[in-house]
C-alpha cells in the first residue's frame, strides 16, 4: 500500500477517532488516559515497510474491532479494512479474508454481516489460489448468519457477479459459495436459475472454471440428497446435463472430476429408492473405469469401492463391474493398479460369494504382489490381509497365505511393515503359526535396516503384534529385540524403544514387566554400566515404567537403582536423577502414608542433598524437583 495513501486513511481516521466519543483504548482493549487510537494505531502498522509486521497488524484485528466497538467497528474498520484489500501483498490479503469470516461478533451481529461482503467479494477475485480460498471459506461462513432477506438481497448478487466477472479467479470462487444459497432457496423458479448459472460455469472457456465447478458439483448433488423435498426434475435435468459436460469434457483434470459427481448422483438417487436410471448410470461407471486418459481411471480406481456399492442392491451389475475392475489391476500405470490395489477386499466383498474371489480376484492379488512397481506392493500390503475373512479358512491358507509369505520377503521395506501393520485379521482367521518362520525373519531385518526410520517404523508396530501375537509368543520371539532397542546408536530410536517398553506394559502388566524387562535391566553387565549412554538410558527406561508398575515393582526394584546414580560421577545423570524423583513420587502419592517413611529416606533427602551438589545444573532440578515433591506431599 502506497505511503500517500495511508497517509491520507491515517488522517481520515483520526479524525473520526477524535470526533468518537469511545474512550481512550490501546490495541488490548486497555483504558487508559492517553490518546491512543486503535485503529490509527492498526494503520500505522499496515504502514510498515516489513511484510511480516503488516500480517502481524492483521491477525490482531480481532483485539483492534473490541477496542472500537460495534459502532467504530462498523463505520470505521470496516470501510478502512476494505480499501486495504484493494492495496497490498498476498500475505496480508490471506490473514485478512480469514479474519473476516469470524467478524460477524465484532460489528454487532448477523444484523450488519452484510458489510462484510465488499471486502471478501474483491479478496475472491484475486489471483493468489490461498487468499481466494481463504475468502471463500469466509463468505460461507457469514453466510450462516444472513438472514434470508439478507441472502436474497446481497449474497445472491454478489455470487452472480463473481460468476459473471470477466476474469477466470471470479468465476472460480463463485463455485464454492453456491453451497451457502442452494438448500435455503425455496423457491424452484430461483434455485433453476442458480443451477442454469452453475451450468455455465461448467462449460466457462477456462479449464481452471470448469474444474472448480466440477470439484464442487458433489457437494451440491449432497445437499439436494439431504433435502430430497427440495429436488424437482428440472433440477436433476441441469445436475444430468452438467454431467454430461464434464464426463465429456476435453481436459483429463477436469473429466476425472466426473467420478465423484456420479458417486453423489447415485447417492441421491439411492436415498429415494429410484432404480430408472441405474442402468445408465452403470454405463457412465464403465465408461470412467475404461477411460483413455490414465488420471480418468486413477480416480476410479480410488474411488471404486464408493462407486461400486452404489450398485450393491443389484448383484447383476457388481458381476457387470468385475471386469472393468479387474482390467483395472492389470492397467499399465503403476499409479492406477496402485489406486486399485487398495479396493481389493471392499470390492471382494461387494462380490460376495467366496468363490468368485478365489477364481477371479487372488490371481489378480498374485500378480500384484509381484508387481514392477514397489508403491503397487506397498499399497497391496496395506489391505491384503482383509481378503482373508472373506474366503473360507482352508482356501485362505493354501490360496492368501502363500501370497502373505512372498511379501513379508519383500526387499522394500514399506511392503513387510504395511503386512505386519495388519496381521490381526489373518491372526484371527487362521492364527499366527502358518506365518511366524516368514515373520521372525522380517521383522528382525526390519528392526536391523540401515535406515533408522524403518527400524523406528518397526518400533511403532511391536505394541500392536503384541496384542495380536500373545505374551507367550512375544517373549520367545521378540523380547530380546526389544531391549537391544535401547541401545541403539541413534538417539531417537533409544527413545522409541524406551517408549515401546512402556506401551508393552501397558498390555502385559505390572508384574510380567517386572520380570521380563526391569529384572533384566538391572542384571546389566557391570562393564556396561561403565558407559554413560548406557547408564542414562537405563534410567530413562525404568523411569518411563514408574507410571505402568506397581507401587512394589517401583520401591523394590526401580528406587533403589535410582538412588545408586544419585551418587554418580556425571552431572548429567545426577540432574536427571532429580527429576526421576518426581516422577517415584507422583506414582506413589496415593498410598503416601504407607510409604512416608520411604519417601523421606529416598527421596526427600536425596534431593537436598543434590541442592548442595557442585553443579549448578545439578543444583537447580533439585532444587525444582524437591519444590514439586513437597507441592505433591501437601
Amino acid at each position: 500500500m502506497s505511503d500517500n495513501k495511508m497517509a491520507e486513511k491515517d488522517g481520515r481516521s483520526k479524525k473520526e477517532a477524535t470526533s468518537s466519543d469511545s474512550g481512550a483504548t490501546d490495541p488490548n482493549g486497555v483504558q487508559n488516559g492517553e490518546d491512543l487510537y486503535p485503529l490509527a494505531l492498526l494503520m500505522d502498522e499496515l504502514k510498515h515497510d516489513d511484510i511480516g509486521n503488516r500480517v502481524e497488524a492483521m491477525k490482531k484485528l480481532d483485539t483492534i474491532a473490541i477496542a472500537l466497538g460495534p459502532q467504530r467497528a462498523r463505520d470505521e474498520l470496516v470501510p478502512f479494512l476494505t480499501e486495504v484489500a484493494q492495496d497490498d501483498e498476498d500475505e496480508v490479503f490471506a490473514v485478512l479474508a480469514e479474519q473476516l469470516g469470524k467478524f460477524v461478533p465484532f460489528i454487532g451481529g448477523s444484523k450488519f454481516a452484510t458489510l462484510l461482503l465488499p471486502a471478501l467479494e474483491i479478496l475472491a477475485s484475486t489471483e493468489e489460489t490461498l487468499v481466494r480460498d481463504k475468502a471463500v471459506e469466509s463468505l460461507n461462513n457469514v453466510a450462516q448468519e444472513l438472514s434470508e432477506d439478507q441472502l436474497f438481497h446481497d449474497f445472491i448478487p454478489l455470487i452472480e457477479h463473481l460468476a459473471t466477472a470477466d476474469w477466470f479467479s471470479s468465476k472460480v470462487s463463485s463455485c464454492g459459495l453456491f453451497r451457502s444459497v442452494l438448500a435455503r432457496v425455496k423457491d424452484d423458479k430461483f434455485r433453476k436459475e442458480l443451477l442454469a448459472l452453475y451450468l455455465q460455469l461448467v462449460q466457462d472457456e477456462t479449464p481452471m472454471v470448469r474444474r472448480a465447478a466440477g470439484k464442487n458439483l458433489p457437494v451440491l448433488i449432497d445437499l439436494l440428497t439431504q433435502n430430497p423435498d427440495l429436488s424437482t426434475s428440472d433440477d436433476w435435468d441441469y445436475i444430468s446435463n452438467m454431467f454430461q459436460k464434464i464426463i465429456g469434457d476435453t481436459q483429463d483434470s477436469v473429466k476425472f472430476l466426473a467420478v465423484d459427481v456420479l458417486v453423489s448422483i447415485l447417492k441421491f438417487f439411492n436415498k429415494k429408492n429410484d432404480t430408472t436410471h441405474a442402468k445408465d448410470l452403470l454405463r457412465s461407471a464403465i465408461q470412467l473405469i475404461t477411460d483413455e486418459a490414465w488420471r480418468v481411471r486413477y480416480m476410479a480406481a480410488e474411488r471404486f469401492e464408493d462407486l461400486a456399492s452404489q450398485f450393491k442392491s443389484n448383484p447383476q451389475y457388481i458381476d457387470e463391474l468385475s471386469g472393468p475392475f479387474l482390467a483395472l489391476c492389470e492397467d499399465n500405470e503403476s499409479d492406477v493398479r496402485k489406486g486399485v490395489a487398495k479396493q481389493l477386499p471392499g470390492f471382494s466383498k461387494l462380490l460376495g460369494d467366496p468363490q468368485v474371489v478365489l477364481k477371479k480376484v487372488l490371481p489378480a492379488v498374485q500378480n500384484l504382489s509381484m508387481d514392477e512397481s514397489e508403491l503397487v506392493r506397498a499399497s497391496l500390503a496395506s489391505e491384503i490381509t482383509n481378503l482373508a475373512p472373506l474366503i473360507p479358512k482352508q482356501d485362505a491358507i493354501d490360496s492368501l497365505i502363500p501370497i502373505l509369505l512372498n511379501m513379508l520377503k519383500d526387499e522394500y521395506p514399506d511392503v513387510r511393515l504395511n503386512i505386519i501393520a495388519k496381521l490381526k485379521v489373518v491372526n484371527e482367521v487362521v492364527g499366527i503359526d502358518l506365518l511366524s518362520e516368514s515373520l521372525l525373519p522380517a521383522i528382525t531385518e526390519l528392526a536391523k535396516d540401515v535406515n533408522w526410520r524403518v527400524r523406528m517404523a518397526i518400533i511403532d508396530y511391536i505394541p500392536l503384534l503384541a496384542e495380536q501375537l500373545g505374551v507367550e509368543f512375544f517373549d520367545q520371539q521378540l523380547g530380546d529385540l526389544c531391549l537391544s532397542w535401547l541401545w541403539d546408536t541413534v538417539y531417537s530410536i533409544r527413545s522409541a524403544a524406551v517408549v515401546n517398553l512402556k506401551n508393552l506394559t501397558k498390555i502385559f502388566g505390572s508384574d510380567w514387566s517386572s520380570e521380563k524387562i526391569i529384572s533384566r535391566l538391572l542384571k546389566s553387565d557391570s562393564q556396561l554400566l561403565e558407559n554413560f549412554v548406557y547408564r542414562i538410558t537405563l534410567l530413562s527406561a525404568l523411569t518411563e515404567l514408574v507410571p505402568v508398575v506397581s507401587a512394589e515393582v517401583t520401591t523394590q526394584k526401580i528406587l533403589p537403582f535410582i538412588n545408586h546414580l544419585a551418587d554418580d560421577a556425571v552431572p548429567n545423570i545426577r540432574f536427571n536423577v532429580a527429576q526421576s524423583y518426581v516422577v517415584v513420587l507422583e506414582s506413589l502419592r496415593a498410598d503416601k502414608d504407607k510409604y512416608k517413611e520411604l519417601i523421606n529416606r529416598s527421596i526427600l533427602s536425596s534431593l537436598e542433598k543434590l541442592r548442595e551438589d557442585s553443579d549448578i545444573d545439578v543444583r537447580y532440578f533439585a532444587n525444582r524437583s524437591l519444590e514439586r515433591c513437597q507441592a505433591l506431599l501437601a
